[in-house]
């Protein structure tokens, strides 16, 4: 997968990477919306400012509740996840949880959600350290995240 590129460190390796991967094989379905991901986790409500990360999460099927603790995580695997749809046309999300789940999802997105994906991540790789995530990532962390930010942003949006 194109995706195993970025995926594994500082983009698909957190705790809010699981949780929205299981979000997404939740959903039972082979094709979503960014802009119900978007609904569905509460990054709505942010206006593309994902600085920090208020009351972000979701309901599960089973009426189970979880939490996202970093707007900026869901953004960056976001970004990964629709750069692998572009390339390969859907992601393979058993493959990236390392398990044998079969779960193939297509992110789908328009022009305008492209192009406020690239601002945002274009503003994370130039301020890495004026976001909420700062509080648990050493600022050499948060320089080599931003790197790998702005080179994801570049093959997504250029």
């Amino acid at each position: 997968m194109y995706i195993e590129k970025y995926w594994g460190n500082y983009i698909g390796g957190t705790d809010d990477s699981l949780t929205l991967l299981d979000y997404l094989i939740d959903k039972k379905k082979s094709e979503i919306s960014l802009r119900e991901i978007f609904a569905d986790t509460g990054l709505n409500k942010l206006n593309w400012d994902f600085h920090a990360s208020p009351d972000l999460g979701y309901t599960d099927a089973e009426g189970e509740e979880y939490d996202f603790y970093y707007a900026i995580d869901l953004i960056t695997d976001l970004a990964a996840l629709m750069l692998e749809c572009s390339v390969n046309g859907s992601v393979a999300l058993g493959e990236l949880l390392d398990t044998e789940n079969e779960a193939i999802v297509r992110i789908t997105f328009t022009e305008e959600e492209k192009n406020a994906m690239n601002k945002a991540l274009a503003q994370f790789a130039k301020e890495p350290l004026a976001y909420d995530l700062h509080e648990m990532v050493p600022d050499e962390d948060m320089q080599e995240m931003a790197q790998d930010c702005e080179n994801l942003r570049k093959e997504l949006c250029e």
